[in-house]
């Protein structure tokens, strides 16, 4: 089984939100339905621009909060090393 960290952004440079997921795609989709977290619903975070892929429940739980512990400029840094256009990678998912 594989877990993932993930970014959502409500565009480029906009709010930010960090989650961790057993299921990706459907973590995304749940989120863009508006039943993801309130947060996200809130302020229509719901592009997918970075993940990262963990082979333990654990190891992406604790990146996750590691992430969350970061400067907002890491967090851009980061995103843009692998996605500098932030598109939307969800669509990457389900093709």
């Amino acid at each position: 089984m594989a877990f993932y960290v993930y970014i959502l952004a409500s565009r480029k440079n906009g709010t930010l939100y960090c989650g961790h997921t057993d299921d990706l795609s459907a973590r995304i989709h749940a989120h863009r339905e508006g039943s993801g977290a309130s947060f996200t619903r809130k302020y229509q975070v719901r592009k997918l621009v970075w993940y990262e892929l963990h082979e333990t429940r654990d190891s992406a739980k604790i990146r996750e909060y590691q992430i969350k512990k970061w400067n907002r400029a890491w967090k851009i840094r980061m995103i843009e090393e692998s996605n500098p256009d932030w598109m939307d990678l969800y669509n990457l998912l389900n093709n």
